[in-house]
């Protein structure tokens, strides 16, 4: 077994990697971008080398610098994670070159299941199901539109290389194709250095169902059952779980058998994953399953498959590329309970699922036992860049059966607490608590289905919410001024009361904030140790202190709740009873900026760089024309205009890096 590795990725999956290599005895060496130096990943390791500036171009996709790092801390093999260079056949050959373990496959299974089309062409010769479409190397634009003719629409535009929902379109008619044909391109060269497409057939209601495989260099291949990761936004999974619900037991066994079939014929090593799409407009049926593609790598999601199998793959993977074989043979294999994974991003459902950056200001997950597990790269106080994937947080549980997994993840994410910018927390919330969820109708269109009940409005500041915001500006104060009146030559002075005493009036605190209808004023007066507070509903009594961990144990009018206040400048996150709303504080030495841009103003919605610019001033636009595309977080977002005009004035060029709310297109409506 190795003495140490290095792993080459960042975030969750390089501190899950080492977390198995402390426990195997194994020494680690992180590598880290500028951006990265306090990253949690980097003060887990033994050792850690700096790659370079923020950009991946410049530091985790430096294969060279990568090697150099591992020969210069004598690293025997290099764990790729996910991701960057995980998929990376000439990195792999570069490792075998230097004589340091690629702990994943060869280079040759890397390039057979890496290009989409070749790995189809493949299946087919295997006699395994492909879904309908075109796999050619034809990649003339009017080509393309005629193969998506022949298939019929609805179709779906894939990028030949990579994953992630990255370089990928679904097309619903002729005339959208051109346009998603350019974009699917564009994110595809940029994400993965090769623009070409495949043509695939879009079925209806599709679930998404991937089998886990594991092979050795002695000739064994296992796999370790199915993953349901129908939940998708964008092409990128949500929530997966396992074993499938509903899942026959003789389409088990065929997606199985299909899944090690595959590896066997590329002679497969290490860990992968073998996609299936499945056809359920009649159900789960063993031969309603399609052939997508093989990642040859470890999974985002693998930690279901350790929860339903009790094996650690990280474990498996360096055991068998430290030349071992398989720790089980397949009938030692066995499904125990249900599991379900949901991902945390710092991302915002109401702007469309836009990336989000900056602070984590609060950030405590539920504690892990009893079947509940957390793996995550971040720690309160860390920020969230626009340079990597947005994920926080992966919360795991498992359940002797789907329903009591089910009811543990509601309760795991009720007691998860993170504020400080925008998450899918609610919406992960309203997910796994939506009826048509715990009754597994699933299909990969599921979040678009229920999308209003999914995110739905934002709930409405209450007289808890705003007196929970006041007991802690209240508490905050007293606690501040508690040392100076220790410290004073005078303990009873009436400078040093904090009652809010005051010589011709009665004692009381004034506070005021914003609210749907106006400025809401809260008047506070002192009874003993508790506070009466005037909101728009009328008083309520309230006390409470502040716990060790920084929450509240609030009393109002005798009803006794946990919260926590987070205060972000003149905004407050209250997280209570499992929501979290943000009040807004009326400072009267605040000011802000104001919205001067106006109604025909194209705004960054987030931190990104400029990929295109399609216009530029005195050109007409109509509405819902595209005006420019970002990049933010390796994903394309299209800016598009929303009403016809005129173009005045275009401020960024192609290339440029822009941060959030920056004024990038000013456009003259026609009927000004």
């Amino acid at each position: 077994m190795f003495q140490k590795i290095l792993i080459a990725n960042r975030g969750e999956i390089a501190c899950r990697v080492m977390d198995t290599a402390r426990k195997m005895g194994i020494r680690t060496v992180a590598v880290y971008s500028e951006a990265d130096a306090n990253a949690r990943h980097v003060e887990m390791a033994d050792e850690a080398i700096l790659l370079g500036p923020a950009e991946v171009s410049e530091s985790y996709l430096k294969a060279d610098k990568i090697l150099e790092a591992a020969k210069m801390t004598g690293a025997e093999a290099i764990h790729p994670g996910y991701g960057f260079l995980s998929e990376n056949a000439e990195f792999a050959e570069k490792c075998a070159a230097e004589k340091i373990a690629f702990i994943g496959p060869p280079a040759d299974a890397i390039r057979a299941m890496g290009l989409k089309d070749a790995a189809k062409a493949m299946m087919v010769e295997a006699d395994v199901p492909v879904v309908p479409g075109y796999h050619g190397e034809g990649q003339d634009p009017e080509m393309l539109a005629s193969e998506a003719d022949r298939i019929g629409f609805p179709v779906l535009i894939k990028a030949v290389a990579g994953g992630g929902g990255k370089g990928m379109r679904r097309v619903d008619s002729a005339e959208e194709f051109p346009e998603a044909l350019g974009s699917a391109q564009r994110e595809a060269a940029n994400a993965f250095g090769d623009d070409r497409v495949l043509i695939e057939k879009f079925l209806t209601k599709p679930r998404h169902i991937e089998i886990q495989v594991f092979a050795d260099s002695h000739g064994n291949a296992v796999h370790l059952f199915e993953r349901d990761c129908s939940l998708q936004r964008r092409h990128q999974k949500v929530i997966e779980e396992a074993p499938a619900p509903e899942m026959p037991e003789k389409m088990r066994a065929a997606m199985g058998a299909a899944a090690v079939a595959a590896a066997k014929a590329i002679k497969y090593e290490g860990a992968g994953t073998v996609e299936f799409i499945a056809d359920v407009s009649n159900g789960l049926k063993e031969d309603g399953f399609y052939f997508m593609e093989m990642n040859t790598r470890l999974q985002v999601e693998h930690p279901v498959t350790e929860m339903i199998t009790g094996q650690d793959l990280v474990s498996w993977q360096l055991q068998v590329a430290a030349g071992g074989t398989l720790p089980c043979a397949q009938e030692d294999l066995v499904i125990r309970g249900h599991s379900l994974e949901a991902r945390l991003y710092a991302e915002d459902p109401d702007n469309d699922f836009l990336p989000a950056t900056g602070p984590l200001l609060r950030l405590r997950p539920p504690v892990e036992e009893n079947g509940v597990r957390v793996d995550t790269g971040v720690r309160e106080g860390d920020n969230v860049t626009p340079f990597y994937d947005p994920m926080i947080a992966k919360l795991i549980v498992w359940g002797e059966n789907r329903d009591i997994a089910l009811r543990k993840l509601q309760a795991a994410l009720a007691d998860y607490e993170v504020a400080g910018l925008a998450t899918n927390l609610e919406f992960l919330k309203n997910t796994a608590s939506h009826k048509a969820f715990a009754d597994a109708d699933l299909d990969t269109a599921f979040i678009d289905r229920f999308r209003d009940d999914l995110v739905p409005e934002k709930p409405p500041v209450t007289d808890e919410h705003y007196a929970l915001a006041v007991l802690q500006l209240l508490l905050d104060a007293g606690n501040k001024r508690v040392p100076a009146v220790a410290g004073s030559g005078d303990i009873y002075s009436p400078w040093n009361d904090v009652t809010a005493w005051r010589m011709n009036d009665a004692a009381h605190d004034d506070f005021l904030f914003e609210g749907a209808e106006g400025d809401v004023p809260v008047i506070v007066t002192y009874e003993g140790d508790e506070y009466v507070m005037s909101l728009p509903g009328g008083d309520l009594r309230v006390s409470g202190a502040i716990k060790d961990d920084g929450s509240l144990r609030a009393s109002i009018e005798g009803h006794i709740i946990s919260a926590s206040v987070v205060i972000d400048g003149n905004r407050m996150i209250v997280i209570s009873g499992g929501k979290q709303v943000d009040v807004k504080r009326i400072i009267t030495d605040y000011s802000g900026d104001g919205d001067e841009a106006g109604a025909g103003a194209i705004l960054s919605p987030m931190p990104g760089k400029i990929i295109q610019v399609s216009v530029s001033a005195g050109d007409q636009v109509s509405k819902g024309e595209t005006l420019m595309v970002m990049e933010a977080m390796k994903m394309e977002h299209s800016l598009t205009a929303a009403a016809d005009g005129v173009v005045d004035e275009v401020f960024f060029e192609t290339g440029d890096q822009v941060e959030e709310g920056v004024l990038l297109i000013r456009v003259e409506s026609k009927e000004e």
